[in-house]
């Protein structure tokens, strides 16, 4: 890193539970679940669990914030008003040459592919122009889409460019919105759960779905500050083991955590945030990971079960909801979760939990063997 510290100096979170980070915090504070059994939505045929937003009320919301738009679509418009709200938290000028958007996201506008193959919408590229555009920024902004590790993937996108000095700030949005295209996917692999997710249970049967959409700020400094969060370290590996399934050993996901903890004390962890898909494998898959890497101890936890698994949200959402718990001081838990389930008794609990400790790590795996994570530490404590 040299002299460069990265810091976050704003975030928001848009999601069925709320429309910013602390009230997403809150609700789950109060066990609120935006999890809901979904029936004939999108046209699918078989009944689902997900977290879904009020179309009316959220394009709504935008009008009543932003405008009336109707070029832009329903994934664009939650991913402006998040960013629109993360900006206004530190009256960053959005326009500035300094300033770089990086969008995450695994299928942005593809419902428009319904309605024609040719509807320029569908580009993930077109949807980061336009919502850079929106901002009035010049720069030509990025696209981070590499399955369920977009997120964290995108925060280190931006943690390179801010090193390397192309940019001071850096936008980060991540959001994705579900279509039967998304839905019928899942269902087709069997992955998706007819009841409420259960991370690490011994019933768990499968993931739940969710939309959201999250921003997080990073600014490029040369002196430490005395609060906030700092940047310190992240990893990504592809173990290349399968199309879909994870590497039965881990590797992948251990080699990040590794990587991870070369630059983290142990001791400093005040909790491992973990994919916790309540598929069989996945949750099966980080336990061993953290075992080889010696954190059967740690606390750990998931939020699926307040959200679903929000694609190219997660990494983004999950990050700043830890971050939220660290300034708290609690280990947020695990909703779903009774009795463990995994070859390795983790330290995972459904109950709140304290912590005096200053950092976390976020991880996530996706498709195509592919593994990601991420750790920040309050400022001043580095």
């Amino acid at each position: 890193m040299g002299s460069v510290i990265i810091t976050k100096i704003a975030d928001n979170i848009i999601s069925p539970l709320g429309v910013t980070s602390d009230e997403n915090f809150e609700a789950i504070l109060s066990n609120e679940t935006g999890l809901k059994n979904q029936e004939g939505t999108f046209g699918v045929p078989e009944p689902f669990f997900a977290s879904l937003f009020d179309r009316k009320e959220m394009s709504g919301l935008f009008e009543k914030e932003i405008g009336s738009n109707c070029d832009l679509t329903f994934f664009e418009k939650l991913c402006i008003l998040s960013a629109k709200k993360a900006i206004e938290e530190c009256n960053l000028s959005p326009s500035e040459s300094n300033v770089l958007f990086i969008l995450s996201t695994t299928k942005g506008n593809i419902e428009c592919l319904e309605d024609s193959l040719s509807d320029n919408r569908c580009y993930l590229a077109e949807s980061a122009y336009r919502i850079a555009k929106h901002f009035g920024n010049g720069n030509i902004p990025l696209v981070v889409s590499n399955a369920c590790i977009s997120g964290v993937c995108a925060q280190i996108a931006a943690v390179r460019e801010l090193i390397g000095g192309r940019y001071r700030y850096a936008v980060v949005v991540g959001g994705d919105v579900l279509s039967k295209f998304i839905v019928s996917g899942f269902q087709s692999f069997k992955a998706l759960s007819p009841v409420q997710c259960k991370p690490y249970d011994k019933d768990r049967i499968g993931l739940n779905l969710g939309e959201a959409a999250g921003t997080i700020i990073l600014e490029a400094k040369t002196t430490p500050g005395t609060d906030g969060w700092e940047y310190v370290s992240s990893s990504i590996h592809n173990d290349a083991n399968h199309i879909s399934g994870p590497s039965r050993t881990g590797e992948g996901s251990f080699r990040v955590l590794n990587d991870i903890l070369q630059d983290v004390n142990m001791e400093e962890v005040g909790f491992v945030n973990v994919h916790g898909t309540s598929t069989v494998y996945n949750d099966e898959m980080e336990s061993i990971a953290l075992h080889r890497a010696n954190m059967d101890q740690v606390p750990i936890n998931g939020l699926k079960g307040y959200y679903g698994h929000t694609l190219g949200a997660a990494g983004i959402i999950e990050t700043i909801l830890s971050m939220k718990a660290i300034e708290n001081g609690v280990v947020l838990p695990t909703k779903g979760f009774d009795t463990i389930g995994t070859t390795y008794k983790v330290n995972i609990s459904n109950r709140i939990r304290k912590t005096d400790k200053s950092a976390f790590i976020k991880i996530l795996s996706g498709f195509g063997g592919s593994n990601a994570g991420i750790s920040y530490m309050k400022g001043g404590e580095l």
